[in-house]
This record gives structure tokens, C-alpha cells and sequence, in this order.
């Protein structure tokens, strides 16, 4: 090795080092999320490839399951499944959600007990549409953030065609 070579060389290492940590450094651990039962319906695929990146202000983020998405933190992330079961007919809280501009999704809510701070998590399940879709809303992230953003969904939950609407 001539002398420029040598004098190079710690400059690569550590550049290949500094480079290595970087990437390490951008690597976040995947949302371990259950699959639904339904996960492999092939109308999942076309639902999760349409998803937003961003959800509101939250991130998209890996998750360990197919047909679902998660959105914000590892620690109390908003997940996605598709593939649950098809609510039946009930009495639990149905709505409409319009998407500025795009299509309407019908969803029933249910809210959890709240915590200690008064924040609640909710449950969103799409009605009237086979695969179902459901929405996990942590208390965390409600205790920050509005729900609004459930309208963000519209357009990938839209490929699945409703048989049923809200009353």
C-alpha cells in the first residue's frame, strides 16, 4: 500500500462506521399487531397498498401482520386491521365520515373506559362492508389529537364496495 492509501483508509472506516450507526439509528422496532381473521381476503391487499403515510400528523410505521398499518408511535401507535369481522346490526354508534372531496365511510364507534386523565380510547369498525375494517385509537393519542383524521382512510377503505349504510 503506497502512503495515500494508508493515510485514506481510517477516513473510510470511519465513514463506513459513521454510515453503519446511521442506518442503525433509522431502524425502529414494527408494531406487533394481531392479524384479523379475514387478513389474507384479497380486498386487504388493495385496502393497505392505499393507506396514507401520513395519518394526520402521525407516521405511518411497520407492523408485524399482513392487512394491517399503524400510524404514530411503537409505544401507542393507531393500528389499522383489515380483514375483522362484519359488525352486525347494533345498537352501538354508527357514523358517517365524508372525505373532503371523496368518498363516505360508514363506521361504528365505541369508546373505551377513559384513564386516569379522562382520555378514551376508541374502537372504529367500518359498517356495512365485508372485509371490515377496524381502527385503534389509543388514549394516548386521543388525549392529543382529534379523530378527525378518520376521513384520511376514505379513499383506501372505499375499495371495499358497502352492501349496508348507517341508519
Amino acid at each position: 500500500m503506497n502512503p495515500a492509501s494508508l493515510a485514506r483508509r481510517p477516513l473510510s472506516v470511519a465513514a463506513a462506521a459513521s454510515a453503519f450507526g446511521l442506518l442503525l439509528a433509522g431502524c425502529t422496532s414494527a408494531v406487533s399487531v394481531a392479524s384479523a381473521p379475514h387478513a389474507a381476503d384479497p380486498a386487504c391487499a388493495s385496502v393497505v397498498l392505499a393507506l396514507p403515510e401520513v395519518l394526520g400528523d402521525l407516521e405511518l410505521l411497520d407492523t408485524t401482520s399482513q392487512a394491517s398499518a399503524a400510524w404514530g408511535s411503537p409505544e401507542a401507535a393507531v393500528v389499522l386491521r383489515c380483514g375483522v369481522d362484519a359488525p352486525p346490526p347494533t345498537t352501538d354508534r354508527c357514523v358517517t365520515v365524508e372525505t373532503p372531496g371523496g368518498p363516505s365511510v360508514d363506521w361504528v364507534t365505541v369508546a373505551g373506559e377513559p384513564d386516569a386523565d379522562g382520555a378514551t380510547d376508541w374502537t372504529f369498525t367500518t359498517y356495512g362492508r365485508e372485509p371490515a375494517v377496524e381502527l385503534l385509537v389509543p388514549a394516548t393519542v386521543t388525549a392529543g389529537h382529534s379523530t378527525s383524521f378518520v376521513d384520511q382512510l376514505g379513499p383506501a377503505i372505499a375499495l371495499v364496495e358497502p352492501t349496508r349504510s348507517c341508519l
